[in-house]
């Protein structure tokens, strides 16, 4: 071959790896210089989702609070200084390599095989290949946040590097989410068909075995004296688990309970406001943002005693174990005031914990590590 075309493909092969690596290096963000972060995610594709309220929630925090230090776009075209998945789609698999050339990448642990398991009703080889790519694509991340501290163990449990999981809270909008004046409250429940007169525990969330829909259901035919209202629908549809039972439930429910369906998310801090009691009772969940919204509209949190919660939710909520359990709480925040306000106040705090100011320093610490590479 002659010397002067093998000198030139030569040349053009360390020109060619010099770009490459100029490209796909990852230094330190230039001082002065604005952190890029592309936000990637689809979790307002599916209403009445938590996943989609904490994006919503989380972008809006960086956007208004830290505008100064990032420069933060949703689902561009761009390789930014972070790329921060928010959701697990397989077209932000397939495209990351590119995606994230001269950048870092970031990605939200929203759930976990165990937490799908008792949501979704999938065929076993659909879920074995679905449990094993989430995996596969919380390993492939530069950095992970997780919203609860429990499941850095879980993560590592399942070969993911524990040393790249960070844990950083929701964040609720107390704009948002607040208290409403008592006459407004009784306005709500006209609105909504509620008596004004009655104990109500409102719950949100997808209707779900999960969520302990058959608990809240057991619990308003044994308690006909109390209202129990649930805000929120088969987000999934049919491979919901539970659909068949609960859809037959909706077509004729005990007349105490009321199912709202789906209510937008602007209008949800109408729904805790009307409730005497914000009642959770799942069996599985990882940091649900109906908690906080609760939090901020200043009612008392009754969940059931899930290991789960301990580590972020301390002595803001009261818990029990059983239906008896739920109902003998119940009763007790309906005809003991004090105790009811005991339980205000622990919501009240629980509210300030979780404050703007908090969480803002916590994304904004973090951030600054992912750009720095550190």
């Amino acid at each position: 071959m002659n010397k002067k075309i093998i000198a030139a493909a030569a040349l053009i092969g360390a020109a060619a790896g010099c770009a490459l690596y100029f490209l796909t290096r990852k230094n330190k963000t230039p001082k002065g210089k604005k952190i890029t972060i592309n936000m990637k995610s689809q979790a307002t594709s599916v209403p009445g989702q938590g996943v989609g309220s904490a994006y919503l929630e989380q972008v809006a925090l960086i956007k208004e609070n830290l505008s100064d230090k990032f420069e933060v776009t949703e689902n561009a075209h761009i390789a930014a200084d972070i790329t921060h998945y928010h959701t697990i789609n397989l077209g932000y698999f397939l495209g990351k390599p590119l995606a994230t050339r001269g950048g870092r990448s970031v990605g939200y642990v929203h759930m976990l095989p165990e937490t799908v398991e008792t949501s979704l009703n999938l065929p076993k080889p659909a879920k074995k290949i679905f449990y094993a790519y989430m995996i596969k694509f919380y390993d492939s991340m530069d950095y992970l946040v997780t919203v609860n501290p429990y499941f850095i163990g879980r993560l590592e449990h399942y070969g993911v590097d524990r040393s790249k999981v960070t844990y950083i809270p929701n964040y609720v909008s107390s704009e948002k989410f607040h208290p409403l004046p008592l006459e407004e409250k009784m306005r709500l429940r006209d609105k909504y068909g509620i008596p004004r007169d009655k104990f109500v525990a409102v719950c949100a969330g997808q209707l779900q075995v999960r969520k302990g829909f058959f608990d809240f259901l057991e619990i308003a035919k044994q308690r006909p004296d109390m209202v129990f209202a649930w805000a929120g629908d088969f987000s999934f549809g049919a491979i919901t688990d539970g659909y068949k039972e609960i859809s037959k439930v909706k077509e004729n429910p005990p007349e105490n309970l009321k199912l709202l369906g789906m209510i937008p998310r602007d209008d949800m801090n109408e729904i805790y406001n009307l409730g005497d009691v914000m009642f959770l009772p799942s069996f599985e969940e990882l940091f649900p943002m109906t908690i906080l919204e609760a939090m901020c509209a200043h009612v008392p949190i009754l969940l059931r005693d899930l290991e789960i919660y301990h580590d972020i939710l301390f002595d803001f909520y009261t818990r029990e174990s059983s239906v008896d359990g739920f109902i003998s709480e119940l009763v007790k925040l309906r005809d003991d005031p004090a105790y009811y306000e005991k339980w205000v106040e622990a919501s009240k705090r629980g509210n300030e914990f979780y404050s703007k100011e908090h969480v803002v320093k916590m994304w904004d610490e973090f951030y600054t590590k992912v750009a720095n590479g550190e």
